[in-house]
């Protein structure tokens, strides 16, 4: 080790959508085990969750394994009559615009909410290290308070923490990826920072990670730069997958997992690491 070498900073790299599709519940284990992420966001309304909980439970002490909160375009797991008339929960531009306009159920927010957190621990065995949301719906108006409750009320006294998505603007342009959909994300992000900061609920400092899913730009340039001047306890979101008809039926994100999935599994990631002097972490390390 070199003694005049500062110590590498560590971040948070997450997978989503673990129990999407046997595809991409596979290929995060894969990395898992191979020290490749340090942690990842599960879909417990998916058909294919019991049975991958069953199957993640050996790597649950080597990465955060938190709750992906899924409220579009999937069957919710109870009963939602005016948020998923018809059993089908509301695409994200319908959820957005409902959100932002108030006329969500808050009680059929939390109750879904509630539902998807019982079969976390169902089928895990133990309370989510985290909460984040599918497309980011975490931090919508009404839905940001059902979750906040859920951290301070049904998690009182355990060590969760949110995946908070505002991250500071100038970084933002800096970086120069996906600027108008970053910045989206980003301020409808800070009224769920404001929350957590309020209730004192724990969040990563920054969040990296978006982009448009095409291969345009190589995966590796986009992670080069996402981690660019990235503070300890940030965070940068990935989707790895196996490509398989069951995501194919599910989602119009598909061969670019795989991309994702082979950069991260081969030599781009401990490159990247050892040149910007990085280190994997768990968030309460």
């Amino acid at each position: 080790m070199n003694p005049s070498r500062p110590a590498p900073t560590p971040f948070i790299l997450c997978a989503d959508d673990y129990g999407f599709s046997p595809g991409v519940s596979s290929a995060i284990r894969d990395l898992i085990d191979r020290g490749r992420l340090s942690a990842t966001s599960c879909m417990t309304m998916s058909p294919f969750w019991r049975d991958h909980a069953s199957w993640l439970k050996p790597y649950a002490d080597q990465v955060d394994v938190g709750l992906h909160l899924t409220l579009t375009d999937h069957r919710p797991l109870g009963p939602m009559p005016r948020t998923a008339p018809g059993d089908r929960l509301p695409p994200l531009r319908m959820l957005m615009r409902k959100a932002l306009t108030r006329q969500l159920d808050q009680g059929e927010v939390d109750s879904e909410l509630s539902r998807q957190l019982d079969a976390f621990e169902r089928d895990f065995g133990r309370v989510p290290s985290h909460i984040d949301g599918h497309q980011h719906i975490h931090q919508l108006p009404i839905v940001r308070k059902a979750v906040i409750r859920a951290v301070t009320n049904r998690y009182k006294g355990e060590k969760i923490y949110l995946r908070l998505c505002h991250d500071n603007y100038a970084a933002t342009l800096k970086r120069g990826i996906e600027i108008p959909k970053s910045l989206l994300i980003s301020s409808l992000g800070q009224g769920l920072r404001k929350l957590a900061h309020k209730h004192t609920v724990a969040g990563n400092n920054s969040f990296r990670g978006v982009y448009d899913f095409s291969n345009r730009v190589p995966f590796g340039t986009l992670m080069d730069r996402f981690v660019e001047d990235i503070p300890p306890k940030g965070l940068v979101m990935c989707h790895p997958g196996i490509p398989d008809e069951e995501l194919r039926a599910l989602d119009p994100v598909v061969d670019q997992r795989r991309v994702e999935y082979d950069w991260l599994g081969g030599h781009g990631l401990p490159s990247l690491l050892a040149k910007q002097n990085l280190r994997l972490s768990r968030f309460f390390e």
